[in-house]
């Protein structure tokens, strides 16, 4: 059963976390990689004072940043709690992010030590900041010799990860650590953001570890639960809540070492059938789109039923059972976050009574701040504020009720790392976070996100316009892969990314009749662009249709957590 304790008991200094669950949970298992190999609670805990112990012969000092860029393995969880039962600052990193991008965050954090995965291991090697004294691998924790700037790779080659035999590691005595407080810096977290300005959120052990525990005023999970992790550590939403919630509660949860698609994932689901899996929109849109949505496109019969409510209720029943199969069958919970989920795919959940649930928070409340559980779904909605959070609507419209959410918590990072002027914006005069994001509520406090205050367009009448309200219909077509809407000399201007594989199904006619393929193809196309924009603009009032379709021939370029780089395009 998950623990349950009162505000003022509960344990938010992160160490004291993990030798809870050592001592709640010791055989118990704690993380591992599907198909490999497992720790137990106990078997993390060693492990995680072996890294502790690694450090402190180093003499890296408390409040030291210790930079962390490995993908997702049992031997991240212990480097990131063996730094923090050191009293030093862990520094995670996506692993997305290009050498120029590490090697600057290195830099501004001011890490002096690097635990880094072999597989990553070339993104560092060309060059390391002077500052960088110790360069640790993930797979076994071995140094690294570094020479004029430059790491040294072993001579035998990358190693490959495998569970280190426990009665190797070696450990100083508990007293030597664990003399922290709540309020210590626990984390910076180097933010990919979309408007090209990486900034260092600093989060306290109180922010993480209140946050965890925040998290089951949403939903509870204990000891027997399961989850499959399949987002990177490196992001709050998967280290908070698929990580320190977890542990917390004695949970066990198993990593993937592959691209998590269909095919990989089946058989993993199978063998563990998780309760409990968090992932982004683009996942759940994949499989509603390539697996529902196609399956009944392609009947004509089947097409027309769904136009019928309560026969569409049925068909989407069905198929939320084969989906519950696909998991495994005991899923309980499917958290989605990190982007609003489209509207098609979020009305098939409800419909199928699938178990999926919406959470909100940034990375800079650690991060959840609102959401709703399986059993409490409001369609477009992000639920109610979590336990915990003072949350209002900053000077919102007499009108329309539109503000900003700003917010007040244990959660809300501390500031960001060296940076003042930008941490003053962020809060009001009275201590609120602000989000950036403009949302309204309805009288049972229910929060629905408009969109992004900066991504905001102030129509010709005065009138907010938000452009993912539009995307989000533009992307509900099966033929449009992805979209951004911007306003280009006073015109909304959409471009659009084509799925040419639906589109060439679409048209298959044409090509079992014309010799010029493509000709024709991209001559329907051009017709079927100001078809899309009428069915577009027919959700939406006068001043916010779009005047314009474009094509955007390449995807287009997202951060590591798979949002569009929007100042990229905005010209």
């Amino acid at each position: 059963m998950a623990i349950n304790q009162s505000k003022s008991d509960k344990i938010l200094y992160l160490p004291e976390i993990l030798r809870h669950s050592k001592v709640e949970y010791g055989d118990k298992v704690s993380f591992g990689i599907a198909d490999k190999f497992v720790y137990t609670y106990n078997e993390l805990f060693s492990l995680s004072m072996h890294v502790a112990t690694i450090l402190h012969s180093l003499e890296v000092k408390a409040g030291e940043r210790v930079l962390l860029l490995s993908e997702n393995t049992p031997h991240w969880v212990a480097a990131w709690f063996g730094t923090l039962i050191n009293g030093s600052v862990i520094v995670p990193v996506l692993i997305d992010f290009q050498e120029k991008e590490i090697y600057s965050i290195t830099e501004h954090s001011g890490a002096s030590v690097i635990f880094v995965s072999s597989k990553m291991l070339s993104k560092l090697k060309d060059r390391i900041p002077a500052g960088v004294k110790n360069v640790i691998l993930t797979e076994d924790f071995s140094h690294l010799e570094i020479n004029d700037g430059k790491i040294i790779p072993n001579e035998s080659g990358p190693l490959q990860i495998r569970k280190l035999k426990i009665q190797d590691c070696f450990s100083e005595p508990e007293t030597t650590f664990f003399k922290g407080n709540p309020d210590d810096l626990a984390s910076i977290i180097y933010t990919s953001g979309t408007t090209g300005r990486s900034k260092g959120v600093m989060l306290s052990h109180r922010n993480i570890a209140y946050n965890a525990w925040q998290s089951g005023s949403v939903h509870q999970v204990g000891a027997d639960d399961v989850f499959i992790s399949v987002l990177p550590l490196a992001h709050t939403y998967e280290c908070t809540i698929g990580m320190v919630y977890p542990a917390l509660n004695g949970s066990s949860v198993y990593y993937i070492d592959k691209s998590p698609t269909a095919t990989y994932l089946a058989p993993i689901l199978q063998k563990y059938r998780p309760t409990t899996m968090l992932t982004v929109p683009l996942i759940i849109e994949k499989i509603y789109r390539n697996k529902v949505r196609d399956t009944f496109n392609k009947s004509f019969i089947l097409k027309s039923l769904l136009k019928i409510g309560p026969v569409r209720k049925m068909l989407y029943r069905a198929a939320g059972r084969k989906l519950m199969d696909f998991f495994g069958g005991k899923l309980r919970f499917f958290g989605v976050g990190g982007a609003p989920l489209a509207p098609d795919a979020e009305k098939f959940l409800i419909e199928a009574r699938f178990p999926y649930a919406i959470g909100y928070g940034l990375t800079e409340t650690s991060p959840l701040l609102a959401g709703f559980p399986p059993s409490g779904a409001v369609y477009r909605s992000v639920g109610r504020p979590i336990a915990g959070v003072d949350m209002r609507l900053n000077d919102p419209d007499p009108l329309t009720g539109e503000g900003e959410i700003v917010v007040k918590g244990d959660n809300i990072m501390t500031g960001y790392y060296r940076d003042p002027e930008r941490t003053a914006e962020v809060f009001t005069g009275d201590g609120y976070f602000r989000t950036g994001d403009l949302a309204v509520t309805d009288k049972k406090g229910i929060i629905y996100i408009k969109g992004r205050l900066k991504n905001m367009i102030l129509g010709p009448n005065g009138e907010n316009i938000y452009p993912e309200e539009i995307e989000a219909v533009l992307n509900s077509f099966d033929y449009v892969n992805e979209s951004l809407v911007m306003q280009t000399k006073g015109k909304l201007v959409a471009r659009v990314n084509l799925n040419y594989e639906i589109l060439e199904k679409k048209f298959q006619d044409l090509k079992n009749n014309a010799q010029d393929f493509q000709q024709r193809l991209q001559e329907k196309i051009d017709e079927l662009l100001p078809e899309l924009m009428v069915q577009v603009n027919l959700h939406f009032s006068k001043n916010s249709r779009l005047q314009l379709i474009q094509i955007q021939s390449t995807p287009f370029e997202k951060t590591p957590t798979l949002k569009i780089k929007r100042y990229l395009y905005n010209v």
